[in-house]
């Protein structure tokens, strides 16, 4: 398997795996708990010594790669529009936003200040939450254009429902970034769309395997 290759697999399934744990979130529906933690402890993990160290092991981005490969793959049947767009508007948010600087620095800020908190309590408490979603809210959310999540009105308006959203997108933001510094851009999606579904159909592997 090529590093690279590898790597931008790796990137693309946190994306997916960020914006899947949105949809459910927005929906009401049930998170999986491990896919949770690794998506959000993602965001802490700002000086990895590998790519697979964002995340972990291949076990916790299970969700990630299999919705990379539905949604690469060949059946269209199997696509999902709605996480399609908030992947595509990820990647053109990270582009403005890696040309704002004083965002980045707010954001640097947020998450020393959260990662704190996450020290008392846990990266999934309350507060650690509420903390990341204040900085999503400072800083992505000023750029348009804004996502829109999609789901049931009374969950949207629901205070914690609106922070793990949040904190959520965030850690899509996050695997948008590691895309970008492993290479990654549309035309690699473009044409190298095998070689990240045969990746990702070897790391998910891993995960079973390791599962």
């Amino acid at each position: 398997m090529n590093t690279d290759t590898r790597n931008r697999t790796i990137a693309l399934a946190g994306m997916f795996q960020a914006v899947r744990l949105v949809q459910q979130t927005g929906r009401g529906e049930h998170r999986d708990e491990t896919a949770s933690a690794a998506s959000l402890g993602s965001i802490f993990n700002t000086d990895p010594e590998s790519v697979l160290a964002v995340y972990g092991t291949p076990a916790a981005l299970r969700i990630g790669l299999e919705v990379l490969l539905s949604q690469l793959g060949s059946d269209n049947k199997q696509r999902d529009m709605e996480l399609t767009g908030y992947v595509i508007t990820l990647l053109h948010l990270e582009r403005k936003l890696a040309r704002q600087p004083e965002l980045l620095d707010t954001i640097s800020a947020g998450i020393d200040k959260a990662r704190e908190q996450a020290g008392f309590f846990s990266s999934g408490h309350p507060a650690v939450i509420a903390s990341l979603a204040d900085v999503y809210k400072q800083t992505v959310s000023s750029l348009q254009p804004r996502i829109m999540v999609r789901g049931e009105q009374a969950v949207l308006a629901n205070p914690d429902s609106k922070n793990m959203i949040r904190a959520l997108l965030l850690a899509g933001m996050r695997a948008a970034v590691l895309w970008r510094q492993c290479g990654g851009n549309r035309l690699k999606l473009v044409f190298q769309r095998k070689a990240l579904l045969e990746c990702s159909r070897e790391l998910l592997l891993e995960a079973r395997q390791a599962g």
